[in-house]
């Protein structure tokens, strides 16, 4: 696999904030958002079993994993990856941009960040959704056919006032919506 780096933190956004896990960041991303504040750049390669040994090491006995890029469903890997890691009792997480459909074994989370372009069957797979407010709010992504249960957030690029206040008017404005989501972890400052 090409990756950026293997970590352990605290997830800091949506549904799962707060929750201690490790973090697998694959190098690489199909999509150029003038706002990524994500390195996603190519620094190693791993074999699965490689990736595995490390999430072990970093994770001090953590069973939480977040696959994350870049858009870490480019990579072939990354299926056998989450599906070894599922056959080892993980919990896994996977943070997609959502334009590549991957079929993902059922207990898999899956959390979509549209920006540019979305498969339907990623929307109809998602367990949340992740709108990201850059001077406005998203709204054309609401069309999507996401999963009936979808959590749908709103998270305010970059932590930025202007931004938190599009979002926290449009989530009181739309209570059955959306909800919102702060990066946490930069907040606390913390990876």
């Amino acid at each position: 696999m090409r990756l950026n780096e293997i970590f352990y933190t605290l997830q800091g956004e949506g549904l799962w904030t707060g929750t201690p896990a490790v973090f697998v960041r694959t190098a690489g991303c199909n999509l150029s958002c003038r706002f990524c504040d994500t390195d996603y750049s190519y620094r190693f390669d791993a074999a699965v079993d490689e990736v595995i040994a490390q999430i072990e090491e970093v994770g001090r006995g953590c069973r939480f994993v977040v696959l994350t890029g870049g858009e870490p469903l480019l990579q072939r890997e990354s299926e056998t990856l989450i599906a070894r890691l599922v056959e080892r009792g993980y919990e896994v997480h996977v943070e997609s941009n959502g334009t590549t459909f991957v079929r993902l074994p059922d207990p898999v989370w899956l959390t979509v960040s549209p920006k540019e372009r979305l498969d339907p069957r990623m929307a109809a797979r998602a367990n949340e959704a992740k709108l990201i407010v850059d001077g406005r709010v998203p709204e054309e992504w609401l069309a999507a056919p996401w999963a009936s249960d979808a959590v749908i957030w709103l998270q305010p690029e970059g932590n930025k006032p202007a931004n938190v206040t599009l979002a926290v008017e449009a989530a009181l404005a739309h209570p059955g919506r959306y909800r919102l989501s702060m990066q946490t972890h930069k907040v606390i400052g913390i990876r």
